[in-house]
């Protein structure tokens, strides 16, 4: 494609669209890609990114990651620092799918260890942790216990032992945001969550098994500070949110916003989808205690499905879960908005940070992260194609261009229906089979939209942060076993 001919060049992996670009616009916005990657951005992004840079109270730019493709208001991987005095709060710039992140694990298993027991490992993690649209969880809980658990968030799980409690020092925000208010979300929300919890439901969702191969650890320091210190070791990741519980918190309060920002606030936006409010306003600050529920219940979801990854570890090795090394890395959060201080313009700022599609990348020596990691910087879990492979990084100091914000995916290059009509799902499990990598799902059409093809190459995004110096690439992870939605 043709990218807008205003689009300057600000360096190798940094690309600038200025004000003058549209109407409306209170900053510039930001892309960062090498140039392959932006020679086939969705088109889309860069009208959504400006669109994001006309909002009340953005600081310095609207800025997109590499793994960035259009999605709802904003583009998906992108951030929008808002003065928290002046700005809005917008679901857009959130996603429905509130907290939607990664969880990785380590183990003292070899690829050796596994390879005889992968398929029966696949097979009872598919049993054991459901998948698809409308799973439900083997956790039973009335409203009243589910509006406990969202409130309480990782705290909850481990009280009913569902974890341990190094867990929760390993999770960011120690697995709960404070404030989370139930008062504030609807009865459809909780209806629609009560029973999700422990599921990975569809989409990009997924449970992996992968092998850390001797050339793919790109610094060792690093790479054994976070547990990784064996030959062909294993490790689980996975990835969901908040599920049907996080949709409907979004969809209530779009709803809310629309029929409020302009009566009653005087804000014109260019697209609906970016309705929004002011953050200190009562609509935007019963937003913002809903929006945490919605954090904390993804939280509470990846913490149960690490207690059934641990079982069936467990039971498949006849071993316990301490044995076996079954030792979180760390649960890393996209999707959300959040209170950092920052100085801009040498003026100290509480600055609501969303993170669509994009992760938090605290660099060394900042707080909110476990002491042992703080000299090092945060980690970083991205998750690449059931066909590819994933990422481990670290937060830097140069993070700070970006709010401390960096990818989170490998980001998608074609329409989920455009990937069904390309690829068939029951071929793809074979193929991959062949490949060495046991897949497990619901339906050969979840297996279609999520085919490598359809992703952006997840090298070349995790080369664009490391040359913006945004954050650094520790180790790279391979798949052998995959349960998707």
């Amino acid at each position: 494609m043709t990218f807008p001919q205003q689009v300057r060049r600000v360096s190798d992996v940094v690309w600038e669209i200025p004000p003058s670009f549209k109407q409306g616009m209170r900053v510039p916005a930001r892309l960062y890609a090498t140039e392959k990657i932006m020679q086939t951005m969705d088109e889309q992004v860069f009208d959504q990114i400006t669109n994001v840079a006309t909002l009340p109270g953005i600081l310095q730019y609207a800025y997109c990651m590499p793994d960035g493709h259009s999605g709802y208001g904003f583009p998906i991987g992108g951030v929008a620092p808002m003065d928290a005095e002046e700005g809005v709060i917008s679901p857009g710039g959130i996603g429905f799918d509130i907290n939607c992140g990664m969880r990785l694990v380590l183990t003292n298993l070899t690829y050796d260890d596994v390879r005889p027991k992968l398929k029966e490992l696949v097979d009872q993690l598919f049993h054991r942790v459901p998948a698809g649209v409308g799973s439900s969880g083997f956790v039973k809980l009335s409203a009243s216990e589910f509006r406990a658990a969202v409130e309480k968030g990782g705290r909850w799980c481990i009280e009913k032992g569902y974890g341990w409690e190094e867990d929760l020092e390993k999770t960011e925000e120690s697995g709960c945001v404070e404030g989370a208010d139930t008062s504030k979300i609807s009865n459809r929300a909780v209806t629609r969550g009560l029973n999700q919890i422990g599921t990975l439901g569809s989409g990009n969702h997924y449970l992996e098994v992968q092998v850390v191969k001797p050339e793919f650890v790109y610094d060792k320091e690093l790479a054994k500070a976070f547990g990784i210190t064996l030959p062909n070791q294993i490790v689980v990741m996975f990835h969901c949110g908040s599920r049907g519980f996080g949709h409907q918190v979004a969809s209530d309060y779009l709803q809310v916003f629309l029929n409020v920002m302009e009566r009653k606030y005087g804000i014109k936006i260019l697209d609906r989808e970016l309705a929004c409010a002011p953050f200190h306003s009562p609509e935007g600050q019963d937003y913002f205690a809903g929006m945490k529920c919605g954090i904390n219940m993804s939280f509470v979801n990846r913490q149960v499905i690490l207690h059934r990854i641990r079982e069936v570890f467990a039971n498949v090795f006849k071993k316990d879960a301490e044995s076996l090394g079954l030792h979180q890395v760390y649960d890393v959060a996209h999707n959300t908005a959040k209170l950092e201080r920052y100085e801009v313009d040498k003026v100290n700022r509480d600055v609501l940070v969303h993170r669509k599609g994009a992760t938090r990348a605290f660099g060394p020596g900042m707080g909110d992260m476990p002491e042992e990691y703080r000299p090092l910087g945060q980690p970083i879990i991205i998750g690449g194609s059931m066909e590819t492979g994933s990422y481990l990084l670290v937060g830097t100091p140069g993070g700070r261009e970006t709010f401390f914000s960096t990818c989170h995916g490998s980001g998608r290059t074609m329409s989920r229906t455009k990937a069904k009509k390309l690829f068939r799902g029951d071929r793809l499990l074979r193929d991959m089979e062949q490949r060495g990598i046991y897949v497990r799902s619901v339906s050969y059409e979840g297996v279609a939209e999520e085919a490598g093809p359809a992703y952006k190459d997840i090298d070349d995004v995790i080369e664009a942060v490391r040359v913006a110096g945004i954050s650094k690439p520790v180790v790279r992870f391979i798949p052998i076993g995959n349960v998707k939605g």
